[in-house]
């Protein structure tokens, strides 16, 4: 992969410039393993995202399936 490739794959995954640009650093000094760390880190924050919005999706299923079962019975 090019420095390019690797600077749209990491955009397209969320990353900012600043953080993009670093590991693109790193790899370029073929520091790989702290290269690896930081994309370790931002899967990390990603999935915690996911798992926060995963939550509120949950109690809005769960108040939208009550409202429509208290409209069935009135």
């Amino acid at each position: 992969m090019n420095n390019y490739d690797i600077m749209k794959n990491l955009k397209d995954a969320g990353c900012d410039f600043k953080i993009a640009d670093n590991i693109v650093s790193l790899i370029k000094a073929d520091e790989k393993t702290p290269a690896l760390n930081l994309l370790l880190k931002h899967k990390k924050q990603l999935l915690e995202s996911l798992y926060e919005n995963q939550k509120k999706i949950d109690c809005l299923d769960f108040l939208i399936f009550n409202l429509k079962q208290s409209n069935k019975f009135n």
